[in-house]
C-alpha cells in the first residue's frame, strides 16, 4: 500500500491560498511566502528532503494547470519531471495534459485515488490542492501531513481542512523544528 501525503505551506491561521503569488493569485495576500518572512534556507530543508521521498505526484485539476507549465521545465523541480503524475479530475480532458512532463493520468474519482493506493510503490505527494486534500483527508486517504507553517495571520483564503462535522482524527508528531524566521516545520502521521 502506498502513503499518500500532503505538503503545503500554511499561514498560522490556516490560510494555504496563494502562498507564492504568481498567475491567478493576484489578490492582497497572495505571495505571502515570500513577501513577508525572511527567506532562510534551512526552513525549506523539507523540500529537498521531500524530492528522495516522491515517487509520484498528485493534483487537483487547477493545482494541475498552474504547476505544471511552470515545473515542467524548472530546474528546481527537475527531479519530478519524470515521475508519474496523477490530476484528480471529473472534467479534464485527456487532450488537455501537458506533454513532455512524465507519465500523466486522470483519476476521475476518489474511489479511483484509493484504488491507487492499494498498488505497489512508494509515497505519493499532493502539492498545492487544497480542495482535493480536504475531499481525501475526509475519504480516510491522507497518511501524513508535511506543514511549513508561517508566521502571517491572513484572516481570509483557501483552507486544509474540513469545517465538516466529522469525527475526531488524531495525528501522531513525526518530526518537527523551528527557525529563526518563525517558520515551523510539522509533519504529522495520521493514526487509524
Amino acid at each position: 500500500m502506498r502513503d499518500l501525503v500532503y505538503t503545503g505551506f500554511m499561514s498560522l491561521d490556516g490560510v494555504v491560498d496563494s502562498p507564492g503569488g504568481g498567475p491567478g493569485e493576484e489578490h492582497r495576500s497572495g505571495g505571502w511566502v515570500v513577501k513577508d518572512v525572511e527567506f532562510l534556507p534551512e526552513a525549506f530543508s523539507l523540500k529537498g528532503e521531500e524530492l528522495e521521498q516522491t515517487t509520484a505526484l498528485m493534483f487537483g485539476r487547477r493545482s494541475y494547470e498552474a504547476f505544471a507549465p511552470t515545473w515542467r521545465d524548472s530546474e528546481d523541480h527537475a527531479a519530478y519531471r519524470d515521475l508519474p503524475k496523477y490530476v484528480v479530475s471529473s472534467s479534464l480532458p485527456e487532450d488537455a495534459l501537458i506533454d513532455g512532463w512524465g507519465p500523466l493520468t486522470v483519476l476521475r474519482s476518489t474511489a479511483d485515488v484509493a484504488a491507487l493506493k492499494q498498488g505497489d510503490g512508494g509515497d505519493i505527494f499532493i502539492h498545492g490542492s487544497a480542495e482535493l486534500a480536504r475531499r481525501l483527508a475526509e475519504a480516510d486517504l491522507i497518511d501524513r501531513y508535511h506543514l511549513l507553517v508561517f508566521p502571517v495571520l491572513l484572516g481570509a483564503g483557501k483552507g486544509l481542512f474540513s469545517q465538516a462535522d466529522r469525527d475526531r482524527q488524531t495525528l501522531r508528531l513525526r518530526d518537527s523544528a523551528a527557525y529563526p524566521n518563525g517558520v515551523v516545520k510539522l509533519i504529522y502521521d495520521v493514526t487509524r
